[in-house]
């Protein structure tokens, strides 16, 4: 004898994973009293692969302003004199150094971030010193290596 009205289910899949996530499972489950355990984690799906070096606390500490160091005026003024005295334009310079024109202007005005790469070309084409104590005093060209 066999009862018509059970069914025998031979083979059940087991719900995938992206299914049980939807808000129509979550709230199922809800109904049936089981327990639902849902958290969100910390930086999740961002594909973020550095962490930041800083702390959180370290950076409450942090009282003063940060920024970035600026070109000194006078470090201008040379630069300005020193282009002058060879006849160049600022994108004359700019362009001889393969720059911007609007970093010579930054330089010129003392709002440019210091590069000594972008300083030592500079030098070279105005023949002016730029960085250390003798700023402001012509380059001597570098005599014969021994």
């Amino acid at each position: 004898m066999s009862d018509w009205d059970s069914v025998t289910v031979l083979r059940k899949r087991q719900p995938k994973a992206s299914t049980m996530k939807t808000e129509g499972a979550i709230n199922q489950a809800r109904r049936q009293g089981l327990n639902i355990d849902t958290s969100q984690k910390y930086g999740a799906g961002t594909n973020k692969q550095h962490v930041v070096t800083k702390n959180t606390a370290k950076l409450d500490r942090e009282t003063e302003e940060l920024k970035h160091d600026k070109i000194p005026l006078e470090v201008g003024k040379i630069i300005q004199e020193g282009r002058k005295q060879k006849g160049l334009k600022q994108s004359e310079l700019a362009a001889k150094i393969c720059e911007k024109p609007q970093i010579i202007t930054d330089y010129e005005a003392g709002r440019g971030i210091p590069n000594n790469v972008i300083l030592g070309k500079i030098e070279r084409i105005i023949g002016v010193k730029l960085r250390g104590k003798d700023r402001g005093q012509p380059m001597v060209p570098p005599g014969p290596k021994k």
